[in-house]
C-alpha cells in the first residue's frame, strides 16, 4: 500500500486538478464534465506516481481533455493565463486536445477509437530502439465499440509490447446511454485476456489499488490492462452516475456547491 502521506499527496493533487477543470468548464459553459471527473484519478496516479519523466501519456478520450490540461497546470507544464484561455478564440486549450502545440501532449485526440493505435506505434517504436520507455494510454469503454481499438489491442499483444499500460475509463456510460445497452462489453476482462492482456480490475478511484497494480506490473510478462470501475460524474452530486453528466454544464449552484465541497476536502487534509 502507499504510504499516508504519498496517498494524501496524490488525494491533493486530484482534488487541485478537480477544482481548476471544473472552474474551467464553469467559465466556458460547455464540455464534458462527467468524463473529465471519471478519469482524474486514472490520469493523476500514472502520470504523478507511476510514470518516469521519458514516458509517454496518451488520453485518447480526449473529450476529457480539461482533465489533461489542469493535470499539466498542477505540474507547471501549463500557466495560469494558458488554463484562462480555454475555449476561448486562438487558444491552444481546445475542446479536444491539439496536435503539436502543448508540451506533453504529441497527439490530437477525441476522435475515438484511435488513442490505443497510437500507443501501439509508440509502443513499438520503444521496443525497436531497445528503450525503456513506458507508453501509458487511457480510453473511455464506449470506444471499445470502434474496431480499430481491438485491432489496436492484437497488435499489441502480438508484439508483446510490455511497455504499454492500457486503463479503461470503465464509468459504463457513454454518450447514448448505458455501455451494456449502446453495445454490451461484458465480460470485457476474459475478451482481454483472451487477446493475451494481463488484466487487473480495480476501483478507479483508489490510489492503493492502482499503487498495487504498480508493484505486480513491476517486471511485466506481458502488456498490461488495467479496467478502471469508475462513476461518471464522480463527486457532482446532482449528476453523479447519470448520462446527462456526459455533456451538460454546471448551473451556479451545482458549481459553488462543488467547489466548497472540494474546498472542504482539501482543509480537512491540510
Amino acid at each position: 500500500m502507499l504510504s499516508v502521506g504519498e496517498k494524501n499527496k496524490l488525494t491533493l493533487k486530484s482534488l487541485s486538478i478537480k477544482k481548476r477543470f471544473i472552474e474551467m468548464y464553469y467559465k466556458a459553459n460547455a464540455g464534458h464534465i462527467g468524463s473529465s471527473l471519471s478519469c482524474t484519478d486514472i490520469l493523476t496516479f500514472a502520470y504523478f506516481n507511476w510514470m518516469q519523466e521519458t514516458d509517454e501519456l496518451i488520453l485518447s478520450k480526449g473529450h476529457a481533455a480539461a482533465a489533461l490540461y489542469s493535470l499539466l497546470a498542477e505540474d507547471g507544464v501549463l500557466s495560469t493565463a494558458d488554463i484562462d484561455s480555454f475555449y476561448k478564440n486562438n487558444t491552444y486549450l481546445s475542446a479536444h486536445p491539439p496536435a503539436n502545440k502543448i508540451n506533453k501532449i504529441r497527439f490530437a485526440t477525441g476522435s475515438l477509437g484511435h488513442g490505443l493505435s497510437l500507443a501501439a506505434g509508440l509502443g513499438m517504436a520503444a521496443k525497436l530502439k531497445n528503450s525503456d520507455k513506458k507508453i501509458m494510454c487511457v480510453t473511455s469503454d464506449g470506444e471499445l465499440n470502434e474496431g480499430s481499438t481491438w485491432e489496436a489491442a492484437l497488435f499489441i499483444t502480438h508484439h508483446q509490447l510490455k511497455n504499454i499500460v492500457w486503463f479503461v475509463d470503465r464509468n459504463k456510460l457513454q454518450g447514448f446511454g448505458k455501455t451494456e445497452d449502446v453495445m454490451r462489453l461484458e465480460p470485457l476482462d476474459k475478451k482481454l485476456e483472451a487477446f493475451g492482456f494481463d488484466v487487473s480490475i480495480i476501483n478507479g478511484h483508489d490510489f492503493d489499488a492502482f499503487y498495487e497494480v504498480k508493484q505486480k506490473h513491476y517486471n511485466a510478462v506481458k502488456p498490461i490492462a488495467v479496467i478502471c470501475n469508475t462513476i461518471k460524474g464522480n463527486g457532482w452530486m446532482q449528476k453523479q452516475d447519470e448520462l446527462s453528466s456526459h455533456y451538460l454544464p454546471f448551473n451556479e449552484l451545482e458549481y459553488k456547491e462543488f467547489m466548497e465541497a472540494i474546498d472542504t476536502k482539501i482543509k480537512a487534509m491540510s
